[in-house]
């Protein structure tokens, strides 16, 4: 029977096809611009006046003699093969879990003079062999990944104001608290309006969404109709220091999860972080404080990070080397009225690592990590994760945040050690190639929690395209 799902495989497989095409047609000397996380935040106006060449059409289709009506087209093909023995330390008696990812996307840019434009994105996410089945992380066959109108009211040299509205992806700061997921397999969009001001070394975002959830069928995602994602993240360059963020997000949530229980939960998070990126001396470094309410009880929870290295950029291989240390709050205690617990809102899958166990909730961690780009083309990262748990009396969480296994009836606080090692190769700027081993040594609190609990092993290989 030629069922819907395999009319969905058809289509993925001739997308397929046709990525392959247009990577063969792409030439490096025709566009310097690389892919961003974001693929609104890409702009192909500077090809206006290039050659008349397929993938310059593809790129950039103006539609008017001025040019300053255009298309601009562009999509990924991404399939990962992942070995998970172990999972959750060995809770699940699984033992080898097998599975295959796929992902696609598409997307059309159209741009009606200098201030109106209109995005949209459509997205595959698709898993196989899954004993366990798929997780909210994993599959869904159909999606509409953006869709918004921005509307630019001031548009001048380093002064522009932009108003967007409609559904679409957010991304701020490392992560830690709104990401789009890129490293799981379907990715998060809200639903709202956003303005976007900037000018010169100052930007700042004001938005309110109202959060989709994810369902893995065909266009079956739905806007959750109510305001619970709210806030305002700017950005400062301070020249030769490095960037300043500030934020406010507020959210709220009918029924969230913690060890204490489950409530109504309407929180607040106040932070900033100043960081540098580049060569030589490297930094992040981040805090935040939750304020709000629980069901009946005040929130009072906070997180700390501090993220140092250095960048070796005339040395062979061009190394770098950071040490990072976080803090992130607990719930002290069930009977004192407070929730302690730190909320990580939506945070990026692979926080603490690309595959993490533990998430960004009630721990301590201690965490080197070092780089080399052993050729122009292949990089390699190496990471040691200690983990232990900031309060006894609180449990841990899964990297999305949701609770995993309470905690409050063991006295360990050592969670265990991941062992990472990943590869990327790049062919060039739309094809590449990434891989990952992770070994997670159980601590004696996992011991002490799963009955002959095992220590698990993750191994993952992913090769991408996009244009």
């Amino acid at each position: 029977m030629y069922t819907p799902f395999s009319m969905l495989k058809s289509t993925s497989i001739s997308f397929f096809k046709i990525t392959i095409v247009l990577i063969l047609l792409c030439s490096e000397t025709l566009s310097a611009q690389s892919f961003k996380l974001l693929r609104y935040d890409e702009n192909y106006e500077y090809l206006k006046d290039s050659a008349d060449s397929f993938y310059n059409k593809v790129k950039f289709l103006p539609l008017n003699e001025k040019k300053d009506i255009y298309l601009s087209f562009g999509g990924e093909a991404r399939y990962e093969y992942v070995d998970f023995n172990n999972e959750d330390w060995g809770r699940l008696n699984i033992g080898h879990n097998n599975f295959f990812l796929q992902r696609y996307d598409l997307h059309a840019d159209l741009h009606l003079g200098k201030n109106i434009r209109i995005f949209s994105q459509v997205r595959s996410a698709l898993q196989n062999g899954r004993k366990n089945g798929s997780r909210g992380i994993d599959e869904d066959q159909l999606s509409i990944q953006n869709l918004f109108i921005d509307a630019d009211l001031i548009h001048k040299n380093n002064h522009k104001l932009t108003f967007r509205v409609g559904r679409q992806e957010l991304d701020y700061g490392s992560g830690r608290l709104i990401s789009v997921r890129e490293g799981p397999n379907a990715r998060l969009s809200f639903t709202g309006a956003k303005v976007m001001y900037s000018h010169k070394n100052v930007s700042v975002d004001a938005f309110a969404m109202m959060a989709d959830s994810i369902n893995t069928g065909v266009f079956d995602n739905k806007v959750s109709k109510q305001l619970n994602l709210w806030g305002t993240y700017s950005k400062i360059i301070i020249p030769k220091a490095g960037n300043l963020d500030l934020y406010y997000i507020g959210i709220r949530r009918d029924e969230s999860v913690f060890e204490v229980g489950t409530a109504k939960e309407k929180r607040h998070t106040i932070g900033g972080r100043f960081w540098k990126y580049g060569g030589g001396f490297i930094y992040n470094l981040e805090a935040a404080y939750q304020f709000g309410t629980f069901g009946n009880e005040d929130i009072s929870a906070w997180t700390g990070s501090v993220d140092i290295g250095y960048l070796f950029e005339n040395v062979k291989f061009k190394p770098s080397i950071n040490l990072r240390n976080d803090y992130i709050s607990g719930d002290k205690s069930k009977e004192d009225g407070k929730l302690n617990t730190f909320n990580p809102l939506y945070p990026k899958g692979g926080y603490f690592g690309f595959s993490p166990q533990v998430g960004p909730v009630n721990l301590i961690d201690i965490h080197p990590y070092a780089t080399l780009d052993l050729t122009s083309k292949l990089k390699m990262q190496v990471d040691i994760v200690f983990n232990w748990r900031y309060s006894l009396n609180d449990g841990v969480y899964r990297p999305s945040g949701v609770l995993n296994r309470p905690g409050s009836s063991s006295d360990k606080r050592y969670i265990g050690t991941a062992y990472l090692t990943n590869f990327t190769y790049s062919f060039n700027r739309y094809f590449s190639l990434v891989s990952g081993l992770q070994y997670f040594q159980k601590g004696s609190f996992i011991e002490d929690i799963i009955p002959n609990a095992k220590s698990g092993i993750f191994y993952n290989i992913r090769v991408g395209f996009k244009f």
